[in-house]
């Protein structure tokens, strides 16, 4: 499909998407998150060119944009996660020059499952290769998550670029977002399977909201530093700290401050949880996130909550909850694998009925991130 724009081989890389089993608005708060690469992914191929173009192609959409390579900025669409990746590279430093790249994929997009950080990272995959950068995937993280803050104006934590960057097959990601340090922990699916329920809606507020949150857990940190001048984050606050610092200024920050030391503290039980290979007790802890992320963080909508809510009296869901930035996209659901196909007509007629919306469900496996495919 990639040929007739190249005229040779071109370099192919492969970055998937990404789940969240647990620990959502946390990365941005330098605490824990626990993403995992799924099997849909973005493909992008490159080559070099003898000008100074960079010609890029969308094959889902038949859209192209080309542009100088000096002149590169944004424009407001798909090419600003592939071009804030090059100027990533260009102010490093690095020594590129003119490409050609196509790029094709499978992961849904505004589903929540890290559409643009799947791009970033194959993008940056490809030009470090193709360019010769000698990047390691580290630094490739940063770089990605400083592509989508500068062009796609998304203040953004770590974790997809990571998760998409650093996955391993049936195993999800430990990831402390302060000190970088992670862990592999295996996910037991005997049995399981995960299914994402996409609401095909993506609400206005999705990126101003999500903004305004990180904004709003910065000003409870900037409270407590007044009489705990050590605290740097969210990270190293207590209880007794948003008590004291927090509740009488604003009881709405307070309720966001709240949810993120309380998710940081499931997600580590809940890992415990996967290495006893105790899934119930996993799935437990992601119904009450999703109560934390509807209630007190206030990041879900009436189609979320809908779903959400729905499979909680089903046997067959050991647990659901949104997923990703919130206002529209996918719950990630835990569901006994003979009974998806019930499930999935079941919740499709319901929410037909109560929204007049269309539900796509997608069944997904865990495997390993970014990396060349020729």
């Amino acid at each position: 499909m990639y040929q007739h724009f190249f005229e040779s081989n071109p370099l192919i890389a492969r970055s998937p998407g990404r789940i969240n089993i647990i620990g959502e608005h946390t990365d941005y708060n330098y605490g824990f998150v626990l993403p995992a690469a799924i099997d849909k992914s973005i493909t992008v191929a490159v080559e070099k060119r003898s000008d100074q173009q960079v010609c890029l192609y969308a094959s889902a959409s038949g859209s192209k944009y080309e542009c100088h390579f000096d002149e590169i900025r944004p424009v407001g669409d798909w090419p600003d996660y592939v071009l804030g990746v090059v100027q990533q590279l260009r102010d490093l430093g690095f020594a590129l020059g003119g490409f050609t790249l196509v790029l094709d994929g499978n992961v849904p997009i505004g589903a929540g499952l890290s559409s643009s950080a799947a791009v970033e990272c194959a993008v940056l995959f490809a030009l470090d290769h193709l360019f010769g950068c000698n990047l390691d995937r580290f630094r490739m993280a940063g770089i990605a998550q400083a592509a989508e803050h500068a062009f796609a104006g998304v203040q953004c934590g770590i974790m997809d670029q990571f998760a998409s960057l650093f996955g391993k097959k049936d195993h999800a990601i430990r990831l402390d977002c302060e000190s970088m340090q992670y862990e592999y922990i295996p996910l037991q699916m005997e049995g399981l399977k995960i299914v994402l329920l996409n609401t095909n809606v993506s609400h206005s507020l999705a990126s101003s909201e999500y903004n305004v949150r990180r904004q709003q857990c910065e000003q409870g940190v900037q409270w407590i530093r007044k009489q705990y001048p050590t605290v740097r984050s969210l990270r190293d606050a207590t209880g007794e700290m948003l008590q004291n610092c927090v509740l009488h200024r604003d009881t709405v920050i307070y309720k966001r401050c709240r949810y993120v030391l309380e998710e940081n503290q499931r997600l580590l039980s809940a890992c415990t949880d996967l290495q006893n290979g105790n899934m119930a007790a996993l799935g437990e802890k992601m119904f009450r996130s999703h109560v934390g992320l509807s209630r007190e963080y206030e990041v879900s909508c009436r189609e979320l909550d809908l779903l959400v809510n729905w499979v909680a009296t089903d046997p067959a869901v050991l647990g659901a909850r949104m997923m990703g930035g919130g206002f529209g996209g996918c719950t990630i659901n835990l569901v006994q694998e003979q009974e998806i196909d019930r499930l999935v007509t079941s919740l499709g007629e319901k929410y037909y009925a109560a929204t007049g919306l269309q539900l796509s469900a997608y069944t997904v496996s865990i495997e390993n991130g970014t990396a060349i495919l020729q």
